[in-house]
């Protein structure tokens, strides 16, 4: 008995042996520190640390000036970069456990890896190659100085790592998770894990828009003849795409000042001497879903297309999944593409996905030649590359032009189809054909009126009425969204209204926090106070009467506010847009957003500022501004708990003023600070004062005036 005993005993025992090294996550390539140090000893770039600690970054080269931006970036924020690392490589869930799973899994069916690593040396520039392979060296010396820096296996990052950051992040500003979250409707767990991945890994979370506000004014509409830029995205205030400022300039020509996210080498918005623009999220429809005749129900091989069967493209998607310690599950599963794009297995059987900037790696580039651009030209025929997908833009130069382009890669497709529909896999008619060229869309360039604008509303009123697109000239199948925001409302009454705008009013006009009369939540006020059900409510009177008596403003002093944007959210969805609205009807959300005041504050009228908070360290402040303001905060919380935290909205703000022919007079000011994560800094909140009053700070311009305020002066790697 004993001896057989003991075989069970070794048998077992070779089984958790077996089962550990299963489990056992294999150790990661070695890190050659060595070398990372002697190639960071090819480029030389000065960082130059400005009053409130943003980098100015000075180089001969555009290499090294990336080579210094990485660095200088990666001492303010290496986490969060080293997430954005982590996600674009598809091995997030290995760091990170089963909240980083389905990601890994969707850089894999999407392809993010393999299209870097068959179009880089192809479709970029050497000058683009070059640029990425610095900004990766720059990232290597971080690591390489202090190991303990860097979570194992994350370094040596690559210029292909960088590549694959903006391929990975792109589709996700025009809603791709969206499309593929619908593709799993009859499976609530799976379509929930899709859902959250805009929140793992972009951190936007339910009660935050990714919007934005973008203006620009011709000299014959500014009251002294000055070009003006407005660059007012809407972010979340941390995470990986949260802004960062940063100063360029090499003695190649390169010379902006502007917003970058964690792993960009380039800035993606701002100004330099002679131009700028500004982004905003738009939503066209660049994403078509395919239903797929198989000829397998399970573990299919191929499936029906223009009238044979044609074998799907198949690879393997491989990732780990941490469990604890160094224990961590081997994932393998199948990937498979057809003709149209990347095929999911879903309840409803096989769909195929076709979206805009589907192995395209080109993005980068086509900021870079952004940001080296001389002329409305130079930066049109950057733009004309559509390598970037989608993004409303808003462009001013020194020489006064302005325009206004709603950007998107539209794919060529059949007219006659209702794209909004599944459309059936086996027809090649239905098969995208291409891109339609830049321009295709509405856009406005040099209009009478003087002004565009745009806040994430329709093209269709992005300047003067005599220039306003028209929408009859864009059928259907281009896809083009047509929202009705309030800032739209709003950025139409400012700076559509004034005739002459100055640059106190440009400024003033941007931090507007008014609701107008004919935006949602004010029409949706209006029901309530004349529903005749409150009226008769004795209970509710005083409420009533708060909210007859509004003015629409969401100031830091009003005692409606409050009250008027807990119901507007409780019964519109926290955007304020009808999407997401948890109460059954109007009166249920203003019963309930009484009740919420009535337990956090023990009454309904607290002072916006009370409730509205920005929140760093040790700092709390007030803040005007709310859900689809111009002057944009979303909170996060339920006011039945106490005050909000502003989570997103307005972050980098950029001003840039052109008076003809010289450099621009810049302001800016970000909502934190430039140490996005070290408390103990003193840049780490030191601009949250500043931004909660609304005002600006500006940055120096000339090597002088960074040198005569600088708080640090010295070159990476001792070069």
């Amino acid at each position: 008995m004993m001896r057989y005993l003991s075989i069970a005993g070794v048998a077992i025992l070779l089984m958790l042996v077996s089962g550990a090294a299963y489990l056992w996550t294999p150790a990661p390539a070695p890190f050659d520190a060595r070398a990372a140090l002697a190639a960071a000893s090819a480029y030389d770039a000065r960082i130059i640390r400005d009053a409130y600690g943003v980098p100015h970054i000075y180089a001969a080269r555009d290499a090294d000036a990336a080579f210094g931006l990485a660095y200088a970036h990666a001492e303010d924020d290496w986490a969060t970069i080293e997430e954005t690392l982590l996600f674009s490589r598809g091995t997030l869930a290995q760091h990170r456990g089963r909240s980083g799973a389905v990601t890994d899994y969707l850089m894999n069916a999407l392809g993010v890896a393999r299209a870097v690593e068959e179009k880089y040396q192809t479709d970029l520039a050497p000058e683009t190659r070059a640029l990425l392979e610095a900004y990766a060296a720059g990232f290597n010396l971080w690591c390489a100085e202090d190991r303990a820096r860097c979570a194992p296996g994350v370094a040596p990052v690559t210029g292909r790592d960088v590549v694959a950051g903006f391929v990975a992040r792109q589709p996700f500003f025009y809603g791709l998770d969206d499309t593929l979250a619908m593709l799993f409707d009859a499976d609530e767990n799976l379509r929930e894990e899709v859902e959250a991945v805009r929140e793992t890994y972009l951190r936007v979370r339910p009660e935050a828009e990714l919007g934005s506000n973008a203006v620009a004014v011709a000299p014959s509409r500014s009251d002294d003849g000055h070009t003006r830029l407005l660059v007012n995205s809407h972010q979340p205030f941390t995470g990986p795409v949260a802004w960062y400022e940063a100063r360029i300039r090499t003695d190649e020509g390169w010379d902006m000042i502007g917003g970058v996210f964690p792993g960009t080498p380039v800035i993606l918005h701002g100004a330099g001497a002679r131009l700028g623009w500004a982004f905003t999220v738009n939503k066209p429809d660049l994403v078509d879903v395919y239903a797929l005749k198989t000829d397998k129900e399970k573990n299919p091989t191929a499936y029906y297309f223009d009238g044979d069967w044609r074998a799907f493209e198949r690879s393997t998607a491989h990732f780990r999944v941490r469990l604890f310690g160094p224990f961590s599950l081997p994932v393998r599963r199948p990937v498979l593409r057809s003709v149209h794009g990347p095929v999911f297995e879903t309840p409803n059987g096989y769909l195929a996905v076709a979206y805009a900037g589907d192995g395209d790696i080109r993005a980068v580039e086509q900021y870079y030649r952004m940001n080296r651009a001389q002329s409305f030209g130079e930066w049109r025929a950057a733009m004309a590359m559509q390598a970037l997908p989608s993004l409303n833009t808003v462009y001013a130069d020194y020489e006064g032009n302005i325009a206004y382009y709603y950007n998107a890669a539209i794919p060529v497709r059949a007219p006659d189809w209702d794209w909004s529909t599944i459309a059936p896999g086996d027809r090649a008619d239905l098969l995208w054909n291409g891109v339609r060229p830049f321009g295709s869309a509405p856009h406005v360039v040099n209009p009478a009126s003087g002004y565009v604008v745009n806040a994430n509303h329709t093209p269709f009123q992005s300047s003067g009425p005599e220039d306003n697109p028209h929408k009859n000239d864009y059928p259907a199948h281009y896809g083009i969204d047509t929202p009705v925001t309030n800032r739209g409302l709003r950025i139409q009454a400012l700076y559509g209204g004034d005739r002459a705008i100055t640059a106190e009013a440009f400024l003033r006009y941007k931090m507007d926090a008014r609701y107008a009369p004919q935006s949602r939540l004010r029409l949706l006020i209006d029901d309530i106070v004349r529903d005749p059900a409150l009226a008769a409510d004795a209970a509710m009177a005083d409420a009533i009467a708060l909210l007859r008596d509004w003015d629409g403003a969401a100031s830091t002093d009003s005692r409606a506010a409050g009250l008027a944007i807990r119901t507007g959210t409780l019964a519109l969805g926290p955007l304020l847009n009808g999407a997401g609205a948890e109460a059954p009807s109007a009166a249920d959300a203003f019963r309930q957003a009484v009740d919420d005041y009535k337990l956090g504050f023990e009454r309904v009228d607290p002072e916006w500022g009370a409730v509205n908070r920005l929140k760093r360290g040790n700092v709390d402040l007030p803040l005007a501004g709310g859900p689809d303001t111009l002057r944009a905060i979303y909170g996060a919380g339920n006011p039945a708990d106490g005050a909000l935290t502003a989570v997103a909205g307005d972050t980098y703000i950029l001003y840039a003023d052109w008076s003809g022919g010289g450099a621009p007079v810049i302001q800016t000011i970000h909502q934190f600070g430039s140490a996005t994560l070290d408390e103990a800094s003193a840049h780490y909140a030191d601009q949250a004062p500043l931004f909660a009053a609304q005002r600006f700070r500006t940055p120096p311009m000339t090597l002088d005036k960074v040198l005569a305020e600088a708080t640090a002066d010295y070159r990476p790697g001792g070069a």
